[in-house]
């Protein structure tokens, strides 16, 4: 199933094949085109999803996205990894980690989610981070590796 060759216009197909590839998608999603996966069947996304253009998730595993998510253009959610050994990694072992972001994230543009991060409730990912570690609830981080910079405060 692909998205190619629809045009902008066509936000009802486009829902259709979304809905079919993915094993959740909440109410009120927009994915612009170019999107990509290795699977489809192991995401879920909540109600206002929203995701710019050129979103990548490489979903061996799962991939839990939570409600009120924002995604900026550029980005990468990647499960997979290769064995850091050159041995293993020429064998062609692969090993994939879920990931989690929850509700209310904002994720800026080019930013890229490693393996088993947790990115939690309330947080805002800055432009360019390289997410390599879990981020807690209500938190502004952003850099390489990102990091929590400071509080976000609930409503």
């Amino acid at each position: 199933m692909h998205i190619i060759g629809l045009r902008p216009s066509q936000l009802k197909e486009r829902s259709q094949i979304l809905q079919k590839l993915f094993k959740r998608l909440g109410e009120n999603t927009l994915i612009e085109q170019p999107f990509f996966c290795d699977y489809g069947y192991n995401i879920e996304a909540g109600k206002n999803f929203y995701a710019n253009h050129n979103l990548v998730i490489l979903d061996a595993t799962e991939v839990k996205i939570g409600d009120n998510v924002f995604i900026g253009p550029n980005c990468g959610i990647y499960t997979a990894g290769h064995p850091v050994e050159e041995t293993k990694r020429n064998e062609g072992i692969e090993y994939a980690k879920r990931i989690t972001i929850g509700n209310s994230v904002w994720i800026g543009g080019n930013v890229t989610i490693l393996p088993g991060v947790t990115i939690g409730n309330n947080v805002v990912i800055g432009a360019g981070s390289v997410v390599t570690k879990d981020i807690p609830s209500n938190s502004i981080a952003y850099g390489n590796p990102c990091q929590v910079k400071k509080e976000n405060p609930a409503k």
